[in-house]
């Protein structure tokens, strides 16, 4: 939230069991725009802060982004609007 956003948006999510996560954002062609989790957390509520910047802290243009969210075994993709 919110969505859409400018200048940052915060994804919450919630773990049910502690393990290795890993929270990226991708452009609409798929590439990869920024890691923001790459890291074993516990279980319970989490939530990151993203500014719409790439992986060198460059912001990034109005449009369509997707974060993609990989606990374990289990993916979660949600897609978010930056407008500018």
């Amino acid at each position: 939230y919110p969505n859409p956003f400018n200048p940052s948006t915060t994804i919450s999510y919630r773990l049910s069991v502690h393990g290795s996560v890993r929270l990226m954002i991708y452009d609409v062609l798929g590439r990869k725009i920024k890691t923001l989790v790459d890291a074993f957390q516990n279980a319970g509520e989490h939530s990151v802060l993203w500014n719409a910047t790439d992986d060198r802290n460059m912001p990034v243009s109005s449009g369509l982004y997707f974060y993609r969210l990989q606990a374990g075994e289990r993916m979660l993709q949600k897609k978010m609007i930056l407008m500018r």
